[in-house]
């Protein structure tokens, strides 16, 4: 467990190789449960979030008047949810695509960071909160409705862009503009794109058994990493870069 350096042109900003800009919050976004209809009928999802402008509350169970769905979604290791610009940017460049920020449902849009700089268990401070970076996201149906394209969940998991969660350690409030300082790092090998690697695209069982070891890991992500350990082709994440079942 190590404690990452000051960078000197940021007060509070870690010193992190490819980083040039202190990581900031460029969007928040909350929402409820809502009803809708398109050419496939009608669903309910919280998947279309509202921009929120000032400072929102954030609780062990995330932000003030964010709402799942889905039992299976949420919880205190999924309690907000980070997707970067970076993505976007990517999407709309190689895919011609015109997606915003908020268009994948997040909770938190982040600017100046690729998720290759993003580890589970980092410790972060947004505003007055305190989270730890829990987990990758897994990309569902919803999402690629969400999206309008069938073929998200294959694209996300081929391309490695997933976003991720974030567990609340300590409530206060955060807002856009606000940096994003890692505080500690404690998986120098956990990072976003790497536990995606390995669970979806080219598994490798020595950094499976790592990732059992991972502090800060959601324990639900441990399960699957130990899961597929003892069954790599019949477990459930080898169907994902084709597009899932």
């Amino acid at each position: 467990m190590r404690k990452l350096e000051t960078s000197t042109y940021s007060a509070g900003m870690p010193k992190i190789e490819g980083m040039t800009k202190p990581a900031i919050v460029q969007a928040v976004f909350t929402g409820q449960p809502k009803s809708i209809t398109d050419e496939r009928g009608t669903w309910t999802s919280s998947i279309f979030r509202d921009r929120v402008d000032g400072p929102v509350q954030v609780s062990l169970h995330g932000l003030a008047g964010d709402k799942v769905a889905q039992p299976y979604h949420g919880g205190p290791g999924a309690a907000v949810c980070v997707h970067l610009t970076d993505h976007y940017s990517f999407w709309n460049t190689q895919y011609k695509m015109n997606l915003q920020a908020g268009s994948v449902g997040e909770n938190v849009t982040l600017d100046h960071v690729a998720e290759d700089q993003v580890c589970v268990g980092d410790r972060v401070r947004l505003g007055t909160t305190l989270v730890q970076v829990s987990g990758p996201r897994v990309p569902c149906a919803n999402l690629a409705r969400r999206i309008g394209r069938p073929d998200w969940v294959k694209l996300t998991i081929r391309e490695n862009r997933t976003g991720f969660y974030l567990r609340v350690l300590e409530p206060g409030t955060l807002q856009a503009g606000n940096q994003w300082i890692i505080e500690e790092r404690v998986n120098q090998e956990g990072s976003i794109p790497a536990i995606n690697r390995c669970m979806y695209l080219e598994f490798d069982a020595s950094y499976a058994r790592k990732m059992l070891e991972m502090p800060g890991l959601e324990a639900w992500w441990k399960d699957q990493a130990r899961q597929k350990i003892q069954d790599q082709t019949g477990h459930w994440t080898s169907t994902m870069k084709s597009g899932g079942n």
